[in-house]
């Protein structure tokens, strides 16, 4: 089955790719998710659209991906998270919340996508949180999650 994607999939592309992929991954995850839609030629002439809405919204070239790089690993990042008695959170951190403690520090806008952490942030404490904002450049910071 030949799909086009319009959202970031892991391990299968970007948006505006064509992807061929199994018919019951296609028809039962990704087009009901909304992750991608069918293929044809008119939906093709979509890609350029997509494609150009992915170019504005992303790093701009390497250096720029170094730039964002060293304003990430320079800051300290806090996240305020209602917890128990024993520093167990109530709940579990989302890369949403950790983009928007980025934003509060003083940081870039970041695609919640791109985040990667070290499994489920259940409790408080300090956590090595890594992006992947270019092909060839990851950050590296730590979020520190503390009672609020």
């Amino acid at each position: 089955m030949k799909i086009i994607l319009t959202q970031e999939v892991s391990g299968l592309g970007a948006p505006g790719d064509i992807v061929e992929v199994k018919n019951g991954y296609g028809r039962n995850y990704l087009l009901p998710q909304g992750f991608a839609i069918s293929w044809t030629k008119g939906a093709e002439k979509q890609v350029t659209v997509i494609k150009r809405a992915r170019g504005a919204r992303e790093i701009r070239d390497l250096g720029h991906a170094n730039e964002v790089k060293a304003q990430l690993e320079g800051l300290k990042v806090n996240l305020k998270a209602r917890a128990g008695d024993g520093g167990r959170l109530f709940g579990s951190v989302t890369p949403a919340e950790i983009v928007d403690a980025v934003k509060a520090a003083g940081g870039p806008t970041l695609d919640r996508r791109r985040l990667e952490m070290p499994g489920h942030i259940k409790s408080l404490g300090a956590y090595p949180v890594s992006v992947k904002l270019h092909p060839e450049v990851s950050a590296k910071f730590d979020l520190n999650v503390v009672q609020g």
